[in-house]
């Protein structure tokens, strides 16, 4: 009786358990609906917005050139000799008349020496002719000399006159020997390495056989070559060809070396070339830039930035907010309600890391600077200043236009 007591108690217990796992498996799980009822509409995304900013600009154009020297001179030697002095300061300055090599001079000094007492022999001779003439001259009006004795004295004297005139070009030319073996800067400027040390024998000549001793250019100021396209010249440049005499006003023209930020240097346009080139569809131009501290070397790479028009009101925003769209260029304005609008733009150059807009965006407008924001979308603003970028390369200049990236044309 006591057992089955038990065996009924225990089957009622799996019974009732049973029955609550039922229950539970049955019953509805409302946690994910409360809460997904509780959060409501999703928020609108937080991205940082910034006003476009307004500044007084010249325009301009990009270009890509190269800097050379007004004067360059490859230094040879003129006579030829023995180098006895070496005073190059290799790869260093000097000035117009400043001694560089010195030739052994006592050849040249003979030979001068030996001109002079010619040119003494042969005025000795002159001044016996012209005496001798004298007296024929006299005596031939009497009849106390012949005729022929007269003729014969007068060819005399200007055979001798004549030797004396040979004579003084003999003592110029080996005074002139004796000048060339002081070799000297022509120019002032900055000289190359030397080529021929003490103790050689160097070649001289007015021909290709002379020695090269060293090279010299001058440094202040440097010539800046680059090439205008066709389109800005007809534009903005031909109106105001430098025509030599200074009666027009010269374009203004930065330049900066592929390392420098900005446009440090400032020069002149000075010369604008004859023809257009139907292959490149370009025109050379020239700037003349100020070189004082000696910065700027020939032969480098050199941007430039040419001064295209008089100096205006101009919208500036931070060239990471310019998107592209089948090759053309939009930003995102953001309206009174706080909705991204999608406002096409007419890019310009670059400047101070700063993007120019021509047209497509007024004063006091704000936009979105960054963030992933589709057109109609509402925004939550997070106000921020309009930075400049730390890249001032033209990345949304067309490839191959490089040319004239600060009026970077889309």
């Amino acid at each position: 009786m006591h057992r089955n007591y038990k065996i009924a108690v225990m089957a009622g217990i799996v019974a009732a358990a049973a029955g609550l796992a039922f229950a539970v498996g049955d019953a509805p799980d409302n946690t994910a609906q409360d809460k997904a009822t509780s959060a409501g509409p999703p928020s609108a995304p937080q991205v940082p917005v910034a006003e476009v900013m307004t500044r007084v600009i010249a325009p301009s154009s990009e270009f890509t050139g190269f800097i050379a020297a007004p004067e360059t001179v490859e230094l040879h030697s003129r006579v030829s000799g023995s180098v006895d002095v070496v005073r190059v300061p290799e790869g260093g300055l000097v000035r117009k008349g400043q001694l560089l090599f010195q030739i052994d001079p006592r050849p040249f000094q003979i030979a001068l020496d030996t001109a002079a007492a010619q040119l003494r022999q042969a005025e000795a001779l002159a001044n016996q002719a012209e005496v001798d003439f004298a007296r024929a001259e006299r005596l031939v009006s009497t009849g106390a000399v012949s005729r022929k004795i007269h003729d014969d004295a007068a060819a005399t004297r200007n055979a001798r006159r004549a030797e004396v005139q040979a004579a003084k070009a003999a003592v110029a030319a080996a005074q002139l020997d004796l000048t060339y073996s002081r070799i000297t800067a022509p120019i002032s400027g900055r000289v190359d390495r030397v080529f021929v040390t003490e103790g050689n024998l160097v070649s001289g000549g007015a021909t290709g056989t002379a020695s090269l001793l060293t090279t010299i250019v001058s440094v202040d100021p440097l010539h800046v070559y680059f090439d205008v396209d066709e389109a800005t010249y007809l534009n903005a440049v031909r109106h105001r060809r430098p025509d030599g005499t200074g009666g027009r006003p010269a374009l203004s023209v930065d330049v900066g070396l592929s390392t420098d930020k900005g446009f440090p240097y400032r020069g002149e346009l000075d010369f604008l070339g004859n023809q257009i080139d139907r292959g490149t569809g370009t025109i050379r131009a020239r700037a003349v830039v100020p070189n004082p501290d000696g910065a700027l070397l020939p032969g480098a790479f050199a941007r430039v930035r040419l001064s295209t028009g008089a100096a205006r009101q101009a919208v500036l925003v931070a060239d990471l907010a310019v998107g592209t769209d089948q090759g053309k260029h939009y930003v995102l304005v953001v309206d009174k309600n706080n909705q991204a609008q999608y406002r096409p733009v007419e890019l310009g150059p670059m400047a101070d890391g700063l993007r120019v807009i021509h047209g497509g965006l007024q004063a006091g407008e704000k936009i979105v600077v960054k963030g992933l924001v589709r057109p109609g979308m509402t925004v939550a603003p997070r106000p921020v200043a309009m930075q400049a970028s730390t890249d001032t390369s033209d990345a949304h200049a067309p490839s191959g236009a490089k040319a004239d990236a600060t009026e970077a044309r889309p």
